[in-house]
């Protein structure tokens, strides 16, 4: 049986029956998995995609075997860098290269055998599409979500573009490695931070790998404090900082603010205002990524100090990269004794540390204590301490008690040219108004050059005819920025339900009966990015009426990579890249699909053995030649009863796929397979009645060669159509095991029983092992222990 001629063969059956098409009028209970959809480059496909896309496509396979409508889609996440940095360099227009990266995806996706539904594919970048991403932003700008600010951003001068947190690596631009700094720039915002409480608290709604839930909670970052103000020495601003100790406050022994704080200016001494510039000047080139990794302190004294709105003592007011301007404040008060950067920072710059908790511990002690040298909080526990501070700080209107969250409003536009434009126009008076949904899509406008300018000015403002906008008594000018590639890709999980509806995103009634994801299969890498971005759009359309569920993924699942042979992360630099085709064309597509799941549990880090897949493929060699003679292609399988045995195992392997499947351990399922194999050529059977329920069984893993086998056998119809094989519980159950027999307590050797045999039948059988015997060494024994289906051990003197 030749791959190379079945895989083409099965794959045009499949699509001429439209196997793989929901029904949106079936009767049959739902069930919708999801991949994350890929960004279609021009590479293609590589080793990661096929971990990521498998899992989903055996679940999709296997629900559809037990009765349920599929829905499966696939589409491109088509805005992006890539394409609009080819463009900048041959001037070829985006739309052009990705529409060519799509078709080369697609064409590559149908040869791997993958059960998408293609009837219902998307591409973010087409204008059907983000017209309604668009029509979500002016949601959000009607609801107060949007809005514009001067913010420190990431600008990244070669890629001329502002990168959220998540596209930057280790202080340079996850695309290309480029280096990246922060400066102030005009933005749009997202406020995620609106509903930071409900994405803490929704987590506990769904089935997500817990590492995930953390990683969702620690960025949220929920922490409960006080917001205390001190005054500053002659100034009539004041500096408020949120503390999550508001009972060490006495132990406070400086300030620390950010190097881009208003403040700055005001405070700094004149002796002081040289360093000052130049550590501020330092810290712009320095992006927030680089500044929240260091562990080297710096910092610099500004020359002005605030008042310890308890004790009134004056405390000197320092700047440092650590504190940044968009989180909290951009100020913090430092406990030196009691927190440990605050103590390095302390002893580096020989400030002032104050105990403010009892212990037996030396400096920085960072336990719990009772409180001293705090005035009227002494001898009081930290609980109560905090309480009896935020009451007295309301009381003297020097503070209060606050929820402070480190969740930050998502930074929402790029200077770039290949996204979606804003539909907003911005009057002659500053006045940011909403072009009328009739008018949308705002489509991209044809430009000469694709490049920002070296200010950071977008593209699209070189477009001046575009720019200018009267309709309607509306004059102004339109926005010029793009949103992120995190737009699309925050609600497309939608538009699979009801992909050609040009009256609207969805019908309400596809996304009742679609939505939530019921398995969403994609990398960790996304847990703060596009994970968090999808739940906050699903919660904005969920509170305006325009979704029937708050959170979009019911269950999460993240495949661990494949890395080389030598065990590091597939690169080129390492030459240890697979090439998923190579291997394709070498062993065909089954041998690598059941290959990627018997590598081990799909959520750990695997790496590739090149003597492994041999072991896959001349397991779906022995299984074909159990069914056809190769050399003929006659069929040798027979309509023979079954042994006993191996009808018992047929039910047991029916019984462990269902359950592994179920629950994604699909390296299991292949091993039980191949031990259902071993037994058939044990017991030379070649009978339809279990190369049947096996070719099954394979289905979700092996299409192409199962599919072939069940033709060949004679199997009604397709079996990627057939129902998925039953199992009588009775016979998945063991009457009988295998018992290790001991004498003086060492093992001599095992027997077969049936699990309730007594103790005189267990006797007998052991008796008839020389090794046994032996043993005993013709000796009665003192004593036997014996426990049905467990241990027999002789105890002789």
């Amino acid at each position: 049986m030749k791959y190379q001629e079945i895989e083409p063969k099965w794959q045009k059956a499949w699509s001429e029956q439209k196997a793989y098409q929901a029904d949106a009028k079936s009767t049959k209970p739902k069930y919708y998995a999801l991949d994350m959809f890929p960004y279609p480059s021009g590479s293609g496909l590589h080793m990661g995609h096929i971990a990521s896309y498998t899992p989903g496509d055996i679940v999709s396979r296997y629900k559809r075997a037990k009765g349920f409508n599929v829905l499966h889609p696939m589409g491109f996440d088509a805005f992006g860098l890539p394409a609009e940095q080819y463009a900048i360099q041959t001037g070829v227009h985006p739309a052009i290269t990705t529409e060519q990266a799509i078709e080369g995806f697609r064409a590559t996706l149908q040869k791997y055998g993958f059960s998408y539904d293609w009837s219902r594919e998307i591409s973010t970048c087409e204008p059907n599409y983000y017209k309604w991403t668009q029509s979500i932003f002016l949601k959000l700008f009607e609801k107060g979500l949007a809005y514009q600010k001067e913010v420190p951003v990431n600008w990244c001068a070669a890629l001329k573009t502002v990168l959220a947190n998540d596209e930057i690596v280790d202080g340079k631009s996850e695309r290309g490695g480029h280096p990246v700094v922060r400066v102030p720039m005009k933005q749009w915002m997202l406020k995620i931070t609106d509903y930071a409480e409900r994405l803490l608290n929704d987590l506990d709604k769904v089935d997500w790998p817990e590492r995930t839930k953390e990683g969702q909670r620690n960025w949220i970052g929920k922490s409960e404090g006080a917001l205390v103000t001190f005054k500053v020495k002659g100034q009539t601003d004041t500096l408020e900082i949120f503390t999550t100790r508001p009972d060490t406050i006495f132990g406070a022994s400086f300030m620390v603010i950010a190097p881009e704080h208003p403040l700055v200016k005001k405070i700094t001494t004149s002796l002081q205002a040289s360093k000052i510039t130049n550590y501020v000047d330092t810290t712009a080139k320095k992006s927030e990524v680089d500044r929240k990794a260091t562990t080297e302190k710096t910092g610099v004294f500004t020359g002005g100090f605030a008042i310890n709105p308890l004790n009134q003592k004056e405390i000197p007011i320092w700047i440092a990269d650590y504190v940044m301007m968009d989180y909290g404040t951009g100020a913090i008060m430092a406990v030196p004794g009691h927190d440990e950067r605050d103590f390095e920072f302390a002893q580096k710059f020989e400030l002032p540390i104050l105990r403010v908790l009892a212990s037996e511990s030396d400096l920085p002690f960072t336990g719990e204590g009772q409180l001293v040298n705090s005035d009227f909080l002494n001898g009081l526990s930290k609980n109560d301490a905090i309480k009896k501070m935020i009451a007295h700080l309301e009381k003297e209107k020097l503070g209060q008690k606050q929820i402070n969250y480190k969740l930050r409003d998502w930074l929402f536009s790029r200077q770039r040219y290949w996204g979606e434009p804003f539909p907003i126009v911005q009057t002659a008076d500053g006045t940011l108004k909403a072009i009328p949904e009739n008018e949308l899509p705002v489509l991209l406008p044809e430009i000469a050059n694709y490049e920002p300018s070296e200010t950071g000015e977008a593209p699209l403002a070189k477009n001046q005819d575009w720019v200018n906008y009267n309709k309607n008594g509306l004059i102004g000018k339109r926005i010029t920025d793009t949103m992120p590639g995190a737009a699309g890709s925050s609600w497309y999980f939608f538009r699979y339900a009801d992909p050609h509806n040009e009256k609207e995103a969805y019908s309400q009634s596809a996304a009742k009966y679609w939505m939530p994801v019921d398995l969403y299969v994609g990398g960790p890498e996304h847990t703060v990015g596009h994970l968090l971005y999808s739940r906050f759009w699903t919660k904005v359309l969920f509170d305006a009426g325009l979704s029937p569920v708050d959170e979009p993924f019911k269950k999460l699942a993240h495949q661990g990579m494949i890395l080389g042979p030598d065990g590091e992360k597939m690169s080129k630099s390492r030459g240890n890249v697979i090439a998923a085709d190579s291997v394709a064309n070498e062993y065909g597509v089954d041998a690598l699909r059941c290959y990627v799941c018997f590598l081990g549990p799909l959520d750990k880090d695997k790496p590739w053995s090149s003597t492994g897949i041999d072991g896959v493929k001349r397991f779906l060699d022995r299984f074909t030649r159990l069914v056809m003679n190769e050399e003929t292609g006659a069929c040798v399988a027979n309509d023979n009863d079954l042994p006993v045995e191996v009808e018992k195992l047929l039910h047991k392997t029916i019984k462990k796929l269902s359950d592994d499947i179920e629950n994604l351990n699909f390296n299991t399922c292949i091993s039980q397979m191949m031990i259902f194999i071993n037994e058939l050529y044990k017991f030379d059977c070649r009978s339809k009645k279990a190369l049947l329920p096996l070719a099954q069984l394979l289905q979700p893993f092996a299409p192409h060669t199962a599919e072939e086998l069940w033709q060949k056998m004679g199997g009604d119809g397709l079996v990627v159509n057939a129902n998925w094989p039953t199992f009588i519980p009775e016979l998945c159950v063991d009457n009988t095991a295998t018992m290790g027999v001991q004498v003086n307590g060492k093992m001599r050797g095992t027997i077969e029983l049936e699990l309730n045999a007594d103790e005189k039948t267990a006797v007998s059988e052991a008796m008839k092992l020389a090794t046994v015997t032996s043993a005993l060494a013709g000796k009665a024994p003192n004593k036997i222990i014996y426990r049905a289906g467990k241990i027999l051990n002789f105890i002789v003197s």
